[in-house]
């Protein structure tokens, strides 16, 4: 093969390689196991043992270590993606549920119930190096913000969102909600930030500089995932109890459709192109896949027993 041909070749990899469409990743409680989803066919396409009850979960930013909260050992189970088996744990000491990993890919915070504290873990060193106490008993979500300059805490026991400063490793306020926090989202500029409480069947919009709320929106009942489109342009809240995906407007602050789904639906992901949400079903043992610009269901993908969520790399 001449070179042209072999440069010409090396371009299409490149290209193919580039626009790629990315891995869904689906915890499933009771199997213990990670669902690997294709996200160009919407297939199943691996199974990965992930401890005893995986929940919460984060990819590394480089896309080749998934980070998996594993309860009953205390522990987050690292998940070398290429390979796509397990790789080792890193001891918490405590019950960890929610995980995120920061903008600048330095650290892994998991949220501990028992502490009521986040545990913030070096992706370099794969070391628990501290932990802020909050407020809020039986903390479940950390979510970093964009700008990685704050972190928001929901608390499964509380009526408020605890906000840690990352750079002084404490936290520095409260933002009252509605009873039982769950989900967090941030807008991708960092200037506002929706928390869904649960009990109340209420999203609350946060002024993110104010830290104030500026707007309470119904929702349906038991409202509990949050997730925003990279362009910030939408908002989606899961609605447990009524099987539905709520889709916010972010430019007016309203509620523009409702989307049904299967039983029981908890945390959603996105795709990085804004096309189409991933809706972990806990009772339907499936994910729906949802086209979010059109605002309708596009079906449903069976997965392990008791999905908690997604995450897309």
């Amino acid at each position: 093969m001449n070179i042209s041909r072999l440069l010409l070749a090396s371009s299409v990899l490149i290209s193919c390689a580039a626009f790629a469409a990315p891995f869904a990743y689906v915890p499933n409680e009771k199997s213990g196991t990670i669902s690997v989803i294709d996200t160009e066919n919407d297939t199943v396409v691996a199974e990965i043992k992930a401890g005893d009850k995986p929940r919460g979960l984060a990819a590394s930013i480089d896309g080749k270590v998934l980070y998996v909260s594993d309860q009953p050992n205390n522990a987050l189970v690292k998940i070398d993606l290429e390979q796509r088996v397990a790789a080792g744990t890193i001891d918490l000491g405590e019950s960890p549920e929610g995980v995120s990993i920061s903008p600048d890919g330095k650290w892994v915070a998991a949220a501990s119930e028992i502490s009521n504290s986040v545990n913030f873990i070096a992706t370099a060193t794969g070391r628990k190096m501290y932990a802020v106490k909050t407020r809020g008993k039986n903390p479940e979500h950390a979510v970093f913000s964009p700008d990685g300059k704050l972190m928001f805490v929901s608390a499964e026991e509380a009526d408020s969102v605890d906000v840690i400063d990352v750079a002084k490793r404490k936290q520095v306020a409260s933002i009252k909600v509605g009873n039982r926090p769950r989900g967090i989202a941030f807008r991708p500029d960092s200037k506002f930030a929706y928390v869904a409480s649960e009990l109340v069947n209420t999203v609350y919009v946060i002024d993110v500089a104010k830290r104030k709320v500026v707007k309470q929106l119904e929702t349906g009942n038991f409202c509990n995932g949050v997730t925003a489109s990279p362009d910030g342009s939408k908002v989606f809240v899961s609605n447990g109890k009524d099987g539905t995906v709520s889709a916010i407007d972010a430019s007016t602050q309203e509620i523009v459709a409702t989307i049904p789904v299967g039983k029981r639906p908890w945390n959603m992901a996105i795709t990085p192109d804004g096309k189409k949400l991933y809706v972990a079903n806990g009772r339907s043992n499936s994910v729906s896949v949802i086209d979010a610009v059109e605002l309708k269901n596009l079906g449903e993908i069976k997965v392990g027993d008791t999905p908690w969520g997604v995450v897309i790399r």
